[in-house]
């Protein structure tokens, strides 16, 4: 069958289910139920989550599907969408593949729609090597967690706008049973006092649908997909609420080079 094989389990995050089982357990034990429930009227249409190993931002990506999963059963399709770090991709690369591996079991991808999108924008094609992606990857044990019975669709982007990226959000808004991954990390390598003052500017602007303050300092490495759900949000009418926020310097202890991570939710 053909797989898009795992890339980065055993890096940056487990390669045993029961490991990754354990770290979900323990972020969930770490918060009450009560900080997962959303508005009755807010359905859960999107959400932004961090790439880095569990031991750094799980936590925080772990926030996000629960309260996802916590307020909206009818999630049918996921589709993750992250930027490529390794591989330079000349606009948006798209997995045609049937499976996708994960510790916990493989996720079934849903490859007549995968190839829907390709034919619908010029900017998206098929390229494997782009799909050795973490940022994307990472994401997918959480999938397979909070909604089994979900279809996915991977895409990586390169060299593209977010406009771009936007027109694609919004053919996937157009059914409801659809859920959007942003994956993104914040700034890389500063002090964490740096990182909170450049942060911030990513958190603000989320928090508040405000694109034009993205260009103030955010340095987030998934900048074209935030940019994208934020123009997107605009256009639906989404409120946005950001979830969590910390630093690496949250597990390891040095805080004179830190890298941030944050989570949100955009709801409908």
């Amino acid at each position: 069958m053909n797989k898009r094989q795992s890339a980065v389990a055993g890096m940056f995050y487990p390669d045993s289910c029961k490991e990754i089982e354990h770290y979900i357990n323990r972020f969930n034990q770490a918060i009450d139920d009560a900080d997962y429930i959303l508005s009755s009227d807010d359905i859960p249409r999107a959400l932004i989550a961090p790439h880095a190993g569990y031991i750094y931002s799980g936590f925080t990506a772990n926030m996000a599907y629960r309260t996802v999963a916590y307020n909206n059963s009818g999630i049918k399709r996921v589709t993750v969408i992250g930027p490529s770090h390794k591989v330079y991709v000349n606009g948006a690369s798209v997995a045609l593949y049937e499976r996708y591996m994960s510790p916990c079991g493989d996720l079934s991808i849903d490859l007549p729609f995968s190839r829907q999108l390709e034919n619908s924008f010029d900017f998206l094609h098929f390229m494997p090597d782009a799909h050795h992606e973490h940022s994307t990857e990472t994401q997918m044990p959480f999938i397979r967690n909070y909604f089994k019975e979900a279809e996915v669709v991977e895409i990586v982007y390169g060299e593209i706008g977010y406009i771009e990226i936007s027109q694609v959000i919004d053919t996937l808004l157009k059914e409801i049973e659809n859920l959007i991954i942003i994956s993104t990390d914040l700034s890389h390598f500063h002090t964490k006092k740096e990182a909170g003052a450049l942060d911030a500017i990513c958190i603000n602007a989320i928090a508040n649908l405000d694109p034009g303050k993205f260009d103030h300092g955010c340095e987030a490495c998934g900048i074209t997909g935030v940019k994208a759900i934020v123009k997107s949000a605009l256009t639906h009418h989404f409120k946005s609420k950001v979830l969590d926020y910390r630093t690496s310097a949250d597990s390891s202890g040095d805080e004179s080079n830190v890298v941030g991570y944050m989570s949100a939710v955009f709801m409908g």
